[in-house]
């Protein structure tokens, strides 16, 4: 290998650690600010899993937190599937300065497929739940008015 970007890499690590930020700090290094943008708010809702776990469905904070990891996989789906379809030649010329990169053949596309199938749940998911939530809080409020 020359030392090229792989596209393939680019999307796996997407799909499997994108939340996280690492597809990012594999195409631009550490210096990559937006790459270190990502931790926090995937740590926040991973807590406010662990926190509606503990303290069941009532808990309004955790109806905040949890969204922001919803927000933050999606984020990560759809770099995946923007590097799995950029063609080679363009990849190449954004990403390995017109240096050519290993064919990414079927493991981009099979990365690309995962991350249509998993943001789409996340995607889909995400706005369930925060609107399931909202409509809970506007019967709650409307029911304390009336009695």
């Amino acid at each position: 290998m020359n030392g090229a970007k792989s596209k393939t890499v680019a999307t796996w690590l997407s799909l499997l650690l994108g939340s996280l930020g690492l597809h990012r700090l594999y195409l631009y290094g550490l210096g990559d600010k937006l790459a270190w943008a990502f931790p926090l708010p995937t740590l926040i809702g991973l807590y406010g899993v662990r926190r509606m776990g503990e303290l069941g469905q009532d808990d309004r904070l955790s109806w905040f937190l949890m969204p922001v990891l919803g927000v933050m996989l999606v984020i990560a789906m759809i770099s995946g599937i923007i590097y799995g379809l950029t063609p080679d030649e363009k990849w190449d010329s954004q990403h390995n300065a017109g240096k050519a990169s290993p064919a990414s053949g079927w493991a981009a596309i099979i990365g690309v497929v995962l991350c249509l199938l998993i943001g789409g749940t996340c995607l889909m998911s995400t706005i369930a739940f925060s609107a399931q939530r909202y409509f809970e809080t506007q019967v709650e409020a409307a029911q304390a008015i009336s009695q």
